[in-house]
């Protein structure tokens, strides 16, 4: 599969309607996180987007560290904290909510150690082989410690949630990132936050149910 600013922007506009839809469709300020999570991921691959033009044009050279630096915030440090707290602000079991807070705190704890990286320690993108590489100076005896948290906050939250058709976001998710950990290692970043992107499409459906859910149960307080 080859990627490129074309497949970016295109994410990033499919995704900007698919996010509209999805806000649109939630019914409880609660929600909302979740909800906007598309709209999210709009703006990443927008923000890739751009990247690629910067290193493909000099003309728009102006933008690869500003692009850059904003992709690798979501990549690496909204991401981690944002997930878990989204499917937090859903979760009804009292049990599964003790879960989701500690994951939440994981999440939190990756985005911090990814804020001082990125605030200590040189990052480039760069265009290779039909993708982006993006390459770190950060502590590399860190790396398998502050992956597993990133999984468990991210997917592990998924995986956790009692919301309906949320395990199965969850899965897709976990199968993108074994299928670009066998296939793109060196592209890792850039290639999962893309299957990640695409398959925030399932978020309406577990929008939907969920304002079918808290549509009945309003009926049922109302009788």
């Amino acid at each position: 599969m080859c990627f490129s600013a074309t497949a970016s922007f295109g994410a990033g506009a499919i995704l900007t309607a698919i996010g509209a839809v999805s806000l649109k469709t939630a019914n409880t300020p609660k929600q909302l996180p979740f909800a906007s999570i598309p709209l999210i991921f709009a703006a990443q691959q927008i923000a890739e987007g751009f990247l690629w033009l910067s290193l493909t044009n000099p003309e728009y050279a102006r933008f690869t560290i500003p692009c850059t630096y904003l992709f690798l915030f979501f990549a690496q440090i909204f991401w981690p904290t944002w997930v878990p707290f989204a499917a937090l602000k859903l979760e009804a079991n009292e049990r599964k909510s003790k879960l989701l807070k500690i994951m939440t705190a994981c999440g939190a704890a990756v985005s911090l150690y990814f804020t001082a990286c990125i605030i200590i320690f040189p990052v480039e993108g760069m265009v290779q082989d039909c993708h982006i590489l993006y390459v770190f100076g950060y502590p590399q005896i860190m790396t398998p410690f502050v992956t597993g948290f990133y999984a468990i906050a991210t997917i592990g939250a998924l995986m956790v949630s009692s919301v309906k058709g949320m395990k199965t976001f969850g899965i897709s998710v976990l199968v993108a990132y074994v299928v670009t950990a066998i296939f793109y290692l060196d592209f890792f970043v850039s290639v999962w936050c893309f299957f990640s992107a695409i398959l925030s499409i399932l978020i309406v459906s577990v929008v939907y149910n969920l304002r079918k859910s808290s549509t009945a149960i309003q009926a049922d307080t109302g009788k």
